[in-house]
């Protein structure tokens, strides 16, 4: 049921943020996020009833089990690492625009 779950609402929006409150790196990829304005859904899995069950199906689906676990376009891009190295290489604002999270720049 938890990955179920989570599949239908990464199928069902262009950014997901698998996330906890207090996390440091989920906030860091938020607030990246939020700076280059693109929209994103976040869930926060301290907060959801079904919060741990949903993390050990996304371990089971993407091998990683850590937070932030980031989803662009339907495609798991990776933890708040990935996310950053994306951003610095210039490869993550592209990703936002193709999945329709972030208005082109033309």
């Amino acid at each position: 049921m938890a990955l179920e779950k989570a599949k239908e609402t990464v199928s069902s929006n262009p950014v997901v943020v698998f996330s906890k409150t207090f996390c440091p790196f989920c906030v860091r990829v938020k607030k990246l996020l939020d700076q280059l304005g693109a929209r994103y859904k976040a869930i926060e899995l301290d907060v959801e009833s079904d919060g741990s069950k949903i993390q050990a199906a996304l371990a089971e689906w993407t091998g990683q089990r850590t937070v932030p676990n980031v989803f662009i376009g339907g495609k798991h891009i990776g933890g708040c690492d990935d996310t950053l190295a994306k951003h610095q290489q210039g490869k993550l604002e592209p990703l936002l625009i193709e999945a329709g999270a972030l208005a082109s720049a033309a």
